[in-house]
């Protein structure tokens, strides 16, 4: 069945989420795990993308966990810094597709607050035609219920949902409703999918 709307994953698909990656280079490798195996940061992170005051989450964090006080506060002071870059080529297959009057959806684990700073900075986060986003909604993904609020809103069957994310186990709860899937893993190979699917030609999808 072709495809009556693209469903897009925001970090590790259209932006890069490697909050490891960038305090490994501030404050190192070793003091890095030290940090990540003594503080459950990610945790700390669904609670932002589950609608908790993005300040609220990290300052009560950091004043919990004293030693990585300074550290842990870095992950509210720079976040920006942590969610970079774009990835260019997937932010090109989501203006293909529009171009196409495909509806391009958001699916996205993120902050209230921090999605309205990263569209800030990245414009193209303005530019779905509908948004699902975990903070405004109360719900993270796997939750079979933010899959069901897309289902709802949009009134789009789900088989005729095409939905890429990094993580297989969002994928597998996607699958599960019997929705089209592709675990992203690069671009390239995302590109490869929308053609298959008869949604973009080769040269659209370079």
């Amino acid at each position: 069945m072709k495809p009556e709307a693209v469903v897009f994953d925001i970090g590790n698909v259209l932006i890069e989420w490697q909050p490891e990656r960038f305090f490994d280079s501030v404050i190192g490798k070793d003091r890095r795990r030290a940090m990540f195996a003594a503080v459950d940061l990610h945790a700390m992170n669904d609670r932002v993308d589950s609608g908790e005051t993005f300040f609220n989450v990290i300052s009560e964090t950091a004043a919990t966990n004293p030693e990585w006080q300074a550290e842990i506060m870095l992950w509210h002071d720079r976040w920006l810094d942590m969610a970079a870059p774009a990835t260019d080529h997937s932010v090109r297959l989501m203006a293909a597709l529009q171009a196409h009057g495909v509806p391009v959806f958001s699916l996205t684990n993120f902050g209230i607050q921090t999605y309205a700073l990263a569209a800030q900075h990245y414009d193209f986060l303005n530019q779905f035609d509908r948004n699902f986003i975990s903070g405004h909604l109360g719900v993270i993904k796997p939750d079979p219920a933010i899959y069901q609020a897309v289902e709802d809103q949009s009134g789009i069957a789900p088989q005729a949902l095409l939905f890429t994310d990094d993580r297989p186990d969002n994928i597998a709860a996607a699958a599960a409703r019997g929705w089209q899937t592709h675990l992203f893993d690069h671009p390239q190979s995302w590109a490869n999918r929308l053609v298959d699917a008869g949604l973009l030609s080769q040269d659209e999808a370079r």
